[in-house]
């Protein structure tokens, strides 16, 4: 394991590691600063998002225990850019007396959609009918029950999209079971296909002895399996479904134990109610809005909520923030200029790059505007999103 020069703090200030080296790590180097705490990544290379912007760096793997045991020791506390690191490697650097928040007994609610299926329902938790399927005949009789289409999900593994199916019947659904492999320990959910009005995420920060606060609900929205806005608040969420989301979404929290960032993500049904989809124990992309257009961001409230500081303001303050991400297009270069072209166009408009290399559909920054006409917020946001992407030229 190797490392680019060792972070160094004042004098009774903390060291937080953080496991992974993607565009999530990299947005926690800003608050850190402005913290005054040190800040350490496990990366795999120089060339990763996070290791551009942190000082300190080690190289090394999530999956290795020996890499784990050295990038923790100096840091005070560890968290994660990810949640890939296996639930055995995590018991023992708990076991060996290493802080880790959230900690593993947590963090598998995030890893296992069935573990987290089961703990949800446990505590009252609204959420889609669901199915653990072990043998592919229980989807006869789960399908009859809950209706075709089903989404059918690995348990472990998927993400942004991925290990997610919606089949239309049983036929298809067994043989994407017969031609699919599971990754190692995962199994198959089976859950109903819900009929929503919007997908909404709730993002709680929740330190380690139980202060929480709660962000406003915002809407998402999904372009094959990728977040590509994020509009907050919630457009036509009523007050009362506001706060049974955030209500909702402090519950997960206090029954899972997490400690840091939670999101929670949800459907709201056309009936009304609100259900529980997807966790994330970490800062998140629904969240990204919050560095401009909350009074403190969701990267400080990660960071105060890991070394158990006070919480911070996690209010608004404008009427609506809309995020865009800038995925990569076709073409390779070019963005530097496109951003300034968009900041020429666009004073008000703030622009975050991850430093990573172009490919079609990754994600490679986003743009946030804030003000209080959220028709010309969402017309401002997409064209920069879209110029930046190449598919707007003018």
């Amino acid at each position: 394991m190797t490392s680019s020069v060792d972070a160094h703090v004042a004098p009774g200030f903390p060291v937080v590691g953080v496991i992974g080296g993607g565009q999530l790590a990299r947005m926690l180097q800003q608050p850190a600063i402005a913290l005054g705490v040190g800040l350490r990544v496990l990366a795999t290379s120089m060339q990763e998002s996070a290791a551009q912007a942190v000082r300190d760096v080690r190289l090394g793997n999530h999956d290795d225990l020996d890499d784990l045991r050295r990038f923790a020791a100096g840091c005070d506390v560890i968290t994660f850019d990810h949640e890939h690191v296996p639930p055995l490697l995590l018991k023992t650097l708990e076991d060996e007396g290493v802080a880790v928040r959230p900690g593993g007994r947590a963090l598998v609610h995030a890893q296992d959609k069935i573990i987290m299926r089961e703990a949800l329902t446990a505590a009252g938790v609204p959420c889609p009918r669901w199915a653990a399927i072990d043998e592919v005949e229980q989807l006869e009789a789960f399908g009859a029950e809950a209706g075709w289409p089903l989404v059918l999900k690995t348990s472990r593994g998927g993400y942004d999209g991925r290990g997610v199916w919606v089949v239309g019947s049983y036929a298809e659904a067994s043989a994407l079971i017969a031609s699919t492999a599971l990754n190692p320990g995962a199994r198959w959910l089976a859950e109903e296909k819900v009929d929503f009005v919007q997908e909404l995420s709730a993002q709680v920060a929740r330190s380690p002895h139980g202060q929480a606060v709660a962000y406003p609900v915002v809407r998402t929205v999904q372009t094959n399996g990728i977040c590509t806005e994020v509009v907050a608040p919630a457009p036509g969420l009523t007050d009362d479904e506001a706060v049974a989301a955030q209500q909702a979404a402090l519950t997960v929290a206090k029954a899972l134990e997490v400690v840091g960032m939670l999101a929670v993500e949800m459907f709201e049904t056309r009936d009304g109610r609100v259900l529980v989809n997807e966790l994330a124990m970490r800062p998140h992309n629904s969240g990204h809005w919050s560095i401009d257009g909350a009074v403190t961001s969701q990267f400080e409230n990660h960071l105060r909520a890991v070394l158990d500081l006070p919480l911070g303001d996690p209010s608004a303050i404008a009427p609506y923030a809309v995020m865009v991400n800038v995925l990569g297009g076709d073409k390779e270069d070019g963005l530097y200029r496109a951003y300034l072209h968009c900041m020429a166009r666009d004073p008000g408009l703030k622009i975050h790059m991850y430093g990573k290399d172009v490919r079609p559909g990754r994600k490679l920054g986003h743009v946030t505007v804030v003000g209080d006409d959220l028709d010309d917020l969402l017309g401002r946001a997409h064209h920069a999103a879209g110029y930046l992407t190449g598919v707007i030229d003018e």
